[in-house]
């Protein structure tokens, strides 16, 4: 531990000095990634500065043990060391998990995108539902949320709806809801008040900024048109709505929302942007299979992650086999019993996959 320490310790005054060199300053990315790792580090320093401290105390509160013959000075000492060795337990294990290889994406701005899978019209009312679910726990977090681009159905929900959460950690706090959700409920709709099964697919990007992803321009192709609403019928007779494909990849993005044409092609392509870095990155995530198995959840929008019971009430999270009670309250925004859970066992994994190898 202690050489983990210094180590820490040493990269942290490598990469503030770094940081004042005027060829690192003139580099965005460059300065941009050291600013982040830096800011990563500023933890685990505290951290390794108390837990030395906490080391000192306790040798010099041995060596003092050692050579006392008060018996009430022995018996104070006594209490001392052991509060101390709980301190440096607790320390280390804190240590333990700020030490883990850290999420670059984690403080970053994330754009979720949900669409409604098995189940028609109920599968998009329940997006619509999760969306809100989303924005409201958004609104408890103090982020800011914008839609990108939507396309609703004929009830009052949504067939797909892109939207961004800004703020810090953003990202950290929504990365775990990417995968299949479940909803069992009886519809509105349905007069023999027979449970239905309907699924959404729910996925969480980070937002990539131009330093993070460079995209030939001679790569893209952009055509514009009407606008369309319900039905596919013209909602305005100028052509402000864009659509991007990004021809290597074959990645296709859509936006009509806002009426002004330049507004559409700059969200397009702050969505087609994060797609393709979070394909790079799944790649390269790939390469690594092991850390990846490692993970609570890897993302990928097949794997069925959760379900709602609104008939028992219930919230179960298949990651974590974990299940609370209350639905309407998890469904209003208040996630975080099952996001900090998720958190923890992911935590936990990867220090038993560290520890291993």
């Amino acid at each position: 531990m202690q050489e983990k320490i210094q180590r820490i310790l040493k990269e942290y005054e490598d990469i503030n000095q770094q940081l004042s060199n005027p060829e690192i300053s003139s580099d965005p990315k460059k300065f941009k990634d050291l600013s982040i790792k830096l800011a990563g580090l500023e933890e685990v320093r505290g951290l390794a500065e108390n837990y030395i401290q906490t080391t000192k105390e306790l040798n010099e509160s041995g060596e003092l043990l050692k050579s006392e013959v008060d018996p009430d000075m022995i018996t104070m000492a006594e209490e001392e060391i052991k509060k101390l060795r709980e301190n440096e337990a607790d320390i280390k294990k804190k240590l333990e998990v700020a030490l883990l290889p850290k999420d670059p994406n984690d403080n970053k701005n994330v754009i979720i995108e949900i669409r409604a899978g098995a189940g028609g019209d109920e599968a998009g009312l329940f997006a619509a539902n999760l969306f809100r679910m989303y924005q409201r726990y958004s609104e408890v977090k103090g982020y800011k949320t914008e839609i990108l681009s939507s396309n609703r159905s004929g009830i009052g929900g949504y067939k797909e709806i892109i939207f961004m959460i800004k703020g810090q950690g953003a990202y950290q706090n929504f990365k775990y809801e990417s995968g299949v959700h479940r909803v069992q409920r009886v519809p509105e709709t349905e007069k023999q008040g027979r449970i239905h099964t309907s699924t959404i697919t729910v996925a969480v990007l980070p937002e990539a900024e131009e330093v993070d992803l460079e995209i030939n321009p001679s790569d893209l192709r952009i055509d514009t048109f009407c606008a369309s609403g319900h039905g596919g019928q013209s909602v305005n007779t100028t052509y402000s709505a864009v659509r991007i494909v990004h021809l290597p990849t074959d990645t296709v993005v859509i936006c009509q929302d806002e009426r002004s044409q330049l507004k559409n092609r700059a969200k397009a392509m702050r969505v087609l942007r994060s797609r393709l870095l979070a394909k790079k990155e799944e790649e390269e995530a790939q390469k690594i299979g092991a850390d990846r198995r490692s993970q609570v959840g890897t993302g990928d929008r097949s794997e069925k992650i959760r379900t709602y019971n609104y008939p028992q009430d219930r919230v179960t999270d298949h990651r974590i086999k974990l299940t609370i009670k209350n639905l309407n309250d998890f469904v209003d925004g208040n996630i975080e019993r099952i996001t900090k859970e998720l958190e923890s066992e992911d935590q936990k994994r990867k220090l038993d996959h560290a520890t291993a190898n």
